[in-house]
């Protein structure tokens, strides 16, 4: 037997997420896929697939699941797992004022679980690939903490260094204690990408440079942090064009707009990405396009803050890699990528109908959704490896069970059911050639333990214990 390769058979529905947006491979019925080792090695009709394909290799059958690849998120703070439902009723700016004191009582135990948590959550919803961004570094917590986490739990995860360094003495949001000197940010950003950032094909950890927002950062240090990571070929990222609020912070203190601020600072190109975007006019949408650069868009967050909603179609029809992105979990309060497709889905369809005049201009069909949740966050984090089902790209992938109480009336039409439908666990996730979750289960994680353990964590910064 070859214990490296993996036979998926009967696949009810496949959907490769091959193709174009706009011209996709249609999915596949009754459909297998081949997996040896950390790559898909084979993807076709189960009536096709050939008999040595499957010598030695270790079958599963699929029967009445849907396959597609594994989502990805492009934005989070998974420290946030510790701190929801707290100012519910608050926009983000006063939002952020009541948190940022509890957050300061984050300890490297608790950066660690509620890491753990967050991406437990992730993959239970069908993510292979996250993001994080942590900016802040009270009481010894260090980004390794988080690494750690997403390394023990099997995840794919690209850490990115946060920082802020504008405290309110100096005209920014957060408090004076929960900033850092610029010097201590960069060289720590400098060890953080000399000890774990891979940038090979099927890298498992990538490292990016992420000052956390116009409004908590100095333009000097947005400048350094763009520089050293050009120098260091790895990405960028930043809140932007969040609120109507940071629009006013920008025009008052700096005389431009969001993008406009960031562009002056050297923060445009392929190597940035935003998270947000919500604010992002149409000709921001053409500049962002002929620039490169990335928007992780957030519905549920957006919604949470009453922070609008981003102008997605927008952004994608100006040729904007745009993906999604659950964010903390004290603005969303959950980590479900799924449920993340199915909200970008339904908010785009407020403004109207997908094709029909007026205002409709921003609607999305289930198809985009899914596409923002796999083609577009690959894309976003600019990775030639996941993202689709095709022969060289990575062993990350998800099963869906269609006979989930759920799904029944829908399984004539699984693209829509996945983005329509109440959002399940999912029954299958593997990363890089690994099983996560089986059989709706997490695996190698006791989840009861941790939960308590993370809840202790959060009592005692919440100020309950």
């Amino acid at each position: 037997m070859n214990p490296t390769r993996t036979a998926l058979r009967r696949i009810h529905t496949l959907i490769p997420m091959t193709g174009e947006r706009l011209s996709p491979t249609p999915p596949l019925q009754d459909a297998a896929l081949v997996l040896e080792g950390q790559q898909i090695v084979w993807v076709g009709l189960d009536s096709q697939l050939p008999a040595e394909m499957l010598d030695g290799a270790q079958v599963r059958d699929l029967s009445g699941h849907v396959v597609l690849p594994g989502l990805v998120n492009t934005h989070h703070h998974l420290y946030q797992t510790l701190t929801r439902c707290l100012a519910v009723d608050s926009g983000l700016f006063d939002w952020l004022k009541t948190l940022y004191p509890i957050w300061l009582n984050l300890t490297p135990e608790a950066a660690y679980d509620s890491a753990q948590l967050g991406l437990a959550e992730l993959a239970l919803s069908g993510c292979t690939t996250s993001s994080d961004h942590l900016y802040l570094y009270p009481n010894g917590v260090k980004l390794d903490d988080t690494i750690r986490a997403a390394s023990d739990l099997g995840l794919r995860f690209h850490a990115t260094r946060g920082s802020m360094s504008l405290g309110e003495s100096q005209g920014g949001l957060p408090p004076d204690r929960a900033v850092e000197r610029e010097d201590v940010i960069l060289a720590d950003s400098v060890r953080l990408i000399d000890a774990f950032h891979d940038p090979a094909r099927l890298a498992m950890t990538r490292i990016a440079l992420a000052p956390c927002s116009p409004f908590s950062v100095t333009g000097d240090l947005m400048r350094e942090s763009a520089v050293l990571a050009r120098q260091k070929g790895v990405m960028l990222h930043t809140h932007l064009a969040e609120t109507a609020d940071e629009d006013a912070f920008c025009l008052s203190k700096f005389g431009l707009r969001p993008l406009d601020y960031a562009e002056s600072l050297g923060w445009t190109g392929p190597d940035v990405w935003f998270a947000h975007g919500v604010h992002f006019s149409a000709d921001d949408a053409v500049r962002l396009g002929e620039c490169g650069c990335g928007v992780a868009h957030c519905p549920s967050s957006n919604m949470r803050l009453a922070s609008g909603i981003a102008p997605t179609r927008t952004l994608l029809e100006a040729g904007v890699r745009v993906a999604l992105g659950v964010d903390g979990s004290a603005s969303n309060d959950g980590s479900h990528l799924l449920a993340e497709a199915r909200q970008a889905l339904l908010s785009s369809r407020v403004r109207g109908v997908p094709g029909q005049a007026p205002n409709s201009s921003d609607a999305l069909t289930a198809y985009d959704a899914l596409w923002l949740a796999t083609r577009g966050g690959a894309s976003v984090l600019n990775r030639d490896d996941i993202g689709q089902l095709a022969p060289g790209y990575a062993a990350d992938l998800i099963a869906v069970d269609l006979r989930d109480l759920g799904y029944s009336g829908a399984r004539h039409d699984p693209v829509s059911a996945l983005t329509l439908c109440a959002p399940p666990r999912v029954a299958l996730n593997m990363v890089n050639g690994r099983v996560i979750v089986d059989g709706g289960e997490l695996l190698g994680i006791e989840l009861p333990a941790l939960v308590e353990r993370h809840d202790a964590h959060s009592r005692r910064m919440i100020g309950l214990a």
